[in-house]
C-alpha cells in the first residue's frame, strides 16, 4: 500500500469565479431545453425525450448551485472579516 501513498503535499485548492461560472451553466442547460422543446414530437417518436427532460434538470439543480455558491461565498467573506 506505500506504493499509493503520495510523497508530496496536495496543492492549495483553486479558486476562481465560481458564482458566474455556475450561472453560465445553468443559463446552458435552459437555452438547451428551451432550443429543444419545437422537436417534442420527433424526440417522442424516436424514445429520446429523456434529453429534453435532462436539460431541464440540468437548470433546475443549476439554480440551486446558484443558490449554494452565492452562501457559500457569502459564509466565506463573513469568516474572513471576522478574522481579520
Amino acid at each position: 500500500m506505500a506504493k499509493w501513498t503520495p510523497q508530496h503535499e496536495a496543492p492549495e485548492p483553486l479558486e476562481g469565479p465560481v458564482v458566474p461560472t455556475i450561472i453560465g451553466g445553468t443559463i446552458i442547460w435552459f437555452v438547451l431545453f428551451l432550443a429543444q422543446l419545437p422537436f417534442y414530437g420527433w424526440y417522442s417518436d424516436h424514445g429520446h425525450t429523456w434529453w429534453i427532460w435532462t436539460c431541464l434538470a440540468g437548470g433546475g439543480l443549476g439554480l440551486i448551485g446558484v443558490y449554494y455558491v452565492k452562501r457559500r461565498d457569502a459564509a466565506i467573506k463573513a469568516f474572513r472579516e471576522a478574522t481579520e
